[in-house]
């Protein structure tokens, strides 16, 4: 019995080819995962919004192609309508997917829930990192002081809010600027008879999500009017 408590340890035997490619394959498929930018795309789906709503839709497939070859881009709708309704979809990966859910979703009349949805996009990036938050309105109908305090718990977990505004209401304008100035982020108004502009804004903050200030910086050294813009404003 005593020769063998004695005996040396076995060899360990090799690991096998298909195991070592398995890893492999796992630790690239890890990389890949994390590669990929998380956005939250959040809307006003309040009754005046309808016609922007459609426009959103029909471009919203610009924030996948401008980040396709960064690593992809995974977004969640957030929208508020109605007296109290505030709902997020699923995190989905592609222009087709999020204009499908985008579909299904018809504006009601109803007043703004902005800190419903910035409260959602802090808890989201507690959980999980989340690039950035792009938010389209053209109203603002809640206390300030409450949308600052929410913004700051933002900027403290590095969510940029990337604030879009449809026309010109100076009280809209003050709180989507202070919003998006906390959180490091930044503001820009367009007109929905110019669809071009917003399109060129979601693309913009898109890759932002994904590949950072170095990507904007490399989109407006290109040329880019809406990367500089944003370029011009983010902390």
């Amino acid at each position: 019995m005593g020769d063998s408590q004695n005996k040396p340890p076995a060899p360990r035997r090799p690991a096998s080819p298909g195991a070592i490619d398995a890893f492999v394959e796992k630790a690239r498929s890890v990389a890949e995962s994390d590669a990929r930018g998380r956005l939250v795309f959040a809307l006003d789906a309040t009754m005046s919004r309808q016609p922007t709503w459609d426009m959103a839709q029909s471009i919203q497939g610009e924030m996948f192609r401008a980040t396709a070859a960064q690593g992809g881009l995974d977004v969640q709708l957030v929208y508020f309508r109605g007296l109290s309704e505030c709902r997020a979809s699923r995190f989905v990966s592609g222009g087709e997917g999020l204009a499908a859910l985008m579909s299904r979703i018809s504006c009601q009349g109803g007043r703004t829930q902005i800190d419903k949805v910035l409260r959602h996009a802090r808890d989201e990036a507690r959980a999980k990192r989340v690039g950035a938050l792009v938010y389209i309105g053209d109203a603002m109908e809640e206390n300030v002081d409450a949308l600052t305090a929410t913004a700051g718990e933002l900027g403290l977990l590095g969510v940029k809010a990337f604030m879009f505004q449809e026309g010109q209401d100076g009280i809209t304008q003050r709180a989507y600027r202070e919003i998006a100035r906390l959180t490091g982020g930044a503001y820009a108004a367009f007109d929905a008879s110019a669809p071009r502009r917003l399109a060129e804004l979601l693309a913009a903050a898109a890759a932002y999500a994904v590949g950072g200030r170095l990507e904007l910086e490399r989109r407006a050294g290109q040329g880019e009017g809406a990367a500089r813009l944003l370029l011009s404003q983010i902390g």
